[in-house]
């Protein structure tokens, strides 16, 4: 018998701002229109991460980044960025 995971709830980028590490202890970002909870990474303390925030789209930004799209199979989907 097939497993059927629950869709991903879909969030706003409003919403997905507020989960920057700051104003909650949520640390997530949106990639390619999913949203990844960062919250237990080192690397994503206060929510930041070298010159990048949290609560943002990073899609544009991992062209710069010295690693593939592939450092997010590390994280939790948590949505989908409307």
């Amino acid at each position: 018998m097939p497993t059927h995971e629950a869709p991903l709830p879909i969030y706003t980028r409003s919403q997905l701002a507020l989960r920057n590490g700051q104003d909650r202890d949520e640390v997530w970002c949106a990639y390619e229109g999913i949203i990844y909870d960062l919250s237990n990474s080192r690397l994503w303390r206060n929510g930041k991460h070298y010159e990048h925030w949290a609560g943002q789209d990073l899609t544009d930004e991992l062209v710069d980044a010295p690693h593939s799209n592939s450092v997010f199979a590390r994280f939790t989907a948590v949505g989908k960025l409307r």
